[in-house]
């Protein structure tokens, strides 16, 4: 097995992934790949969800079974991944990326673009990748990201740049560990929230850590922190599955519904007075120029779960909205981002 180190310290709170003083940067020579399902609205509006999620998560499970580890960097953004590996990753990486991309379309039917590039051309094109670690529980850790070098290296694949090619000859992913066992979970408090919050470019890291604070207390004061994953045992697809309540705690500690990847990522169980509250404050934040933000409400929210094969008590489940969640989210920040057309 091959280990990876990355020095940053493991913190217990998510609110001490907010202190920039929190991430340190990655090496020049690291590699960064990022992953994405392309027209994820048509297919979850076709009633894809889980297909476009699992082709999400993918990645994680086939680079981590290929590399012997899943000790190493990476994100689960709903309809897509990104990951960091040292140098010498770059022919797994490759693989992998190949791997998967050819596992969505031929057992999927959905077309996964995957790039990968080094954290020096993203630094050259004027971003940064600095990561952060996060402990959901006490075998569960997450990676944080920021510096918006994972936005500038979605944007480069988006327009052609940094892809990894088809392969001529590829072999299946091994995807062992990566399951959708469980039926959706409906919001037990008002609506299921997806959320996305980025700074813009001259907000200073203190106000949007400030403001991220502001909205996480909201939530935080909500029945089980607005944690979407209910207490009691959801409903497992196949209905002869037993789990225990210890084991079904565990899962709930374990999941990523809410996360920092160039912005706060939250997937949540909110009143409707919480996402009004914080949607006015997030309104007002954008009009002085702030944030951009999107969000997405729906009745329902998604796990997808990756059990190691090696160490099964590191199992860790990907949460998104049943209904668009992330990827709705996204299109409402980027139809804010485009130019508006001078009436002059």
């Amino acid at each position: 097995m091959r280990t990876i180190r990355t020095e940053s310290q493991v913190h217990s709170e998510f609110s001490l992934v907010l202190d920039p003083a929190s991430y340190e940067p990655l090496p020049d020579d690291w590699l960064i790949g990022v992953t994405d399902v392309i027209n994820s609205t048509a297919a979850i509006k076709s009633g894809r969800y889980e297909d476009v999620n699992y082709a999400g998560a993918s990645i994680i499970a086939a680079l981590g079974n290929a590399w012997g580890t899943f000790d190493f960097p990476f994100v689960f953004r709903g309809d897509g991944a990104a990951f960091a590996l040292p140098p010498n990753g770059i022919m797994t990486a490759t693989s992998v990326l190949r791997q998967v991309a050819t596992f969505a379309r031929t057992d999927l039917h959905l077309a996964l673009r995957t790039g990968l590039m080094s954290v020096g051309e993203i630094r050259a094109g004027g971003r940064d990748v600095r990561i952060a670690r996060y402990a959901a529980s006490e075998n569960a850790t997450y990676a944080m990201f920021a510096g918006g070098g994972l936005k500038w290296a979605e944007q480069q694949i988006k327009k052609g740049r940094y892809l990894v090619k088809p392969g001529k000859y590829t072999t299946k992913p091994d995807l062992t560990g990566l399951t959708c066992e469980w039926t959706p979970f409906p919001s037990q408090q008002g609506e299921i929230l997806s959320l996305l919050i980025e700074p813009s470019e001259n907000t200073s890291t203190e106000v949007f850590a400030a403001l991220a604070r502001r909205v996480l207390a909201i939530f935080d004061a909500g029945p089980s922190r607005s944690h979407p994953v209910p207490k009691d045992i959801a409903t497992p697809k196949d209905n002869d599955r037993y789990l225990d309540p210890k084991s079904w705690s565990e899962i709930v500690y374990n999941s990523d519904f809410r996360k920092y990847d160039d912005g706060l990522r939250l997937t949540l169980d909110s009143t409707l007075k919480q996402i009004e509250e914080v949607e006015a404050i997030l309104l007002a934040a954008k009009s002085r120029g702030d944030i951009n933000f999107g969000l997405h409400r729906q009745s329902h929210a998604l796990m997808t779960c990756l059990v190691p094969s090696g160490r099964p008590d590191s199992h860790l489940h990907f949460l998104d909205g049943m209904d668009g969640g992330y990827t709705s989210a996204a299109e409402m920040m980027e139809a804010s981002e485009l130019p508006l057309v001078s009436s002059s």
